[in-house]
């Protein structure tokens, strides 16, 4: 079985592009944030509010577990802390072919400018947040990916066409 799982930074594009790669891929689509609000009927800043971060780790550590029994092909996106973990890279490894989406951080900052939504982007400034948070999980990224992928003035299509080529 080869899932294909989409990691990265917020803002670099994984749910976007994991939509449309699934449906040119013709198999299922799965966002990791998605299903844990859907399952928890929280949305994820809710959860980080009241049960805190390492809470949500533990409920993205359960999906990535369910998700190995699965024996469809899948497209996963996952959230941009998911990969932190150890246990996290191991279980991304098993479950498929992982693919660092990357974008630079003026890139990040224009697509996430505004974004209220997203807990580890809240308080100070975003441009701070965005290069701390980066630089304390690029080496992480890379750890757990067999290809990096720059998204970085693409257009959808084309990130889609490209990254589908890969699987052919």
């Amino acid at each position: 079985m080869k899932n294909v799982i989409l990691i990265g930074f917020m803002g670099a594009g994984k749910s976007t592009i994991g939509r449309r790669l699934a449906k040119k891929m013709q198999r299922r689509f799965v966002d990791t944030d998605l299903w844990i609000e859907k399952q928890t009927g929280q949305k994820i800043k809710d959860i980080f509010a009241e049960h805190g971060e390492e809470y949500f780790r533990d409920l993205e550590t359960g999906l990535l577990k369910k998700l190995l029994n699965c024996e469809e092909e899948l497209v996963i996106a996952v959230g941009g802390g998911l990969p932190v973990r150890e246990e996290n890279r191991k279980l991304l490894k098993k479950l498929g072919t992982v693919i660092y989406l990357r974008a630079d951080a003026k890139t990040l900052l224009k697509r996430l400018g505004g974004d209220k939504h997203r807990p580890m982007l809240q308080g100070g400034d975003l441009r701070e947040r965005i290069h701390m948070l980066m630089e304390a999980r690029e080496g992480l990224y890379q750890q757990a990916a067999e290809i990096e992928y720059y998204t970085d003035n693409k257009s959808l299509m084309k990130t889609v066409e490209e990254i589908n080529e890969l699987f052919l």
